[in-house]
């Protein structure tokens, strides 16, 4: 098990990057994406997830979150497995072209660890950093927002449909996003 970028504060606010195994490309789909976007507004609405940032890339997602009852790590375990559930069930009844290579993949990285059974979707790690300051934070949030355009896929963050960019842009996105302005008090300021 890893040691590194563990959640030890379960309510401190963190950057989190949640990856599919071997980078696979998944998010291409709008599909797979309002999985991921549904399943956040659940884990909001029921599982105390509070979102200040996110972006939903080809093969990762980059969240900046927290949890307003100290259960972090429960939100994003109960997350991972439910959307790998059902995005592997969308895989496998959907009319994916690369469904047979995916699926093999997804096998194949299930054999390396014993907590899975058949399929790996998402790798065990969360990659995630506390966010101490308010710099710190903000630093994250552009380099979350500026994802989509370092990727050649829009040329403003702002354009980006499956990112809290359009919510600091002053319109509405997808997700209900607590604004990181209303925050920084909690940091003294």
């Amino acid at each position: 098990m890893t040691t590194g970028y563990q959640i030890k504060d379960q309510s401190a606010l963190h950057f989190l990057t949640l990856q599919v195994v071997d980078w696979i490309d998944i998010f291409t789909r709008c599909i797979y994406r309002d999985i991921i976007i549904e399943s956040l507004k659940y884990c909001q609405q029921n599982k105390s997830l509070q979102i200040f940032g996110y972006v939903i890339m080809s093969n990762h997602i980059h969240l900046i979150a927290n949890s307003t009852i100290g259960e972090l790590s429960n939100v994003i375990r109960d997350f991972k497995k439910f959307t790998a559930n059902s995005i592997i069930k969308e895989i496998q009844n959907g009319r994916e072209s690369r469904r047979d290579w995916m699926l093999n993949r997804f096998e194949f990285n299930a054999k390396k660890h014993c907590r899975n059974e058949k399929h790996q979707f998402w790798t065990h790690e969360n990659h995630a950093i506390i966010l101490y300051t308010p710099l710190f934070s903000w630093d994250k949030l552009t380099y979350i927002h500026n994802n989509p355009v370092r990727a050649g896929i829009v040329e403003k963050p702002e354009h980006y449909l499956y990112s809290s960019a359009m919510d600091y842009a002053g319109f509405k996105g997808l997700l209900d996003i607590v604004m990181l302005e209303r925050i920084m008090i909690t940091y003294g300021k």
